[in-house]
């Protein structure tokens, strides 16, 4: 992060490899935004290099939707008809995982 010039503290269970980064970033600040999604990607990518997960216990969240393909590969196809079939409308939690989802 800092050589990304962001401010975020780390926190969480990491003795189960589990934790949390708060990034703190104004919302119309479009370059650090930027940065954020090196520092996300570059995590993100090293976490799955390691057998790990982009989500954690908290879900996918918007800016990891992106890296879902890359962590579950063909199961993506299979989840997606999954939550069609639980959810044919596409009302429940719409465009959380699969963005192109209906509303």
């Amino acid at each position: 992060m800092d050589d990304h010039s962001l401010s975020a503290p780390i926190l969480g269970h990491v003795g189960d490899g589990n934790y949390h980064v708060f990034f703190h970033i104004p919302p119309d600040d479009e370059d650090a935004w930027g940065r954020l999604d090196e520092v996300l990607g570059g995590m993100t990518a090293k976490a799955l290099e390691l057998g790990g997960t982009s989500t954690g216990e908290h879900g996918v969240g918007l800016r990891k939707i992106k890296y879902q393909e890359a962590e579950h590969g063909e199961a993506l196809s299979l989840m997606r008809q999954i939550k069609e079939m639980f959810d044919p409308l596409g009302l429940l939690n719409p465009g959380k995982v699969f963005p192109d989802e209906r509303r």
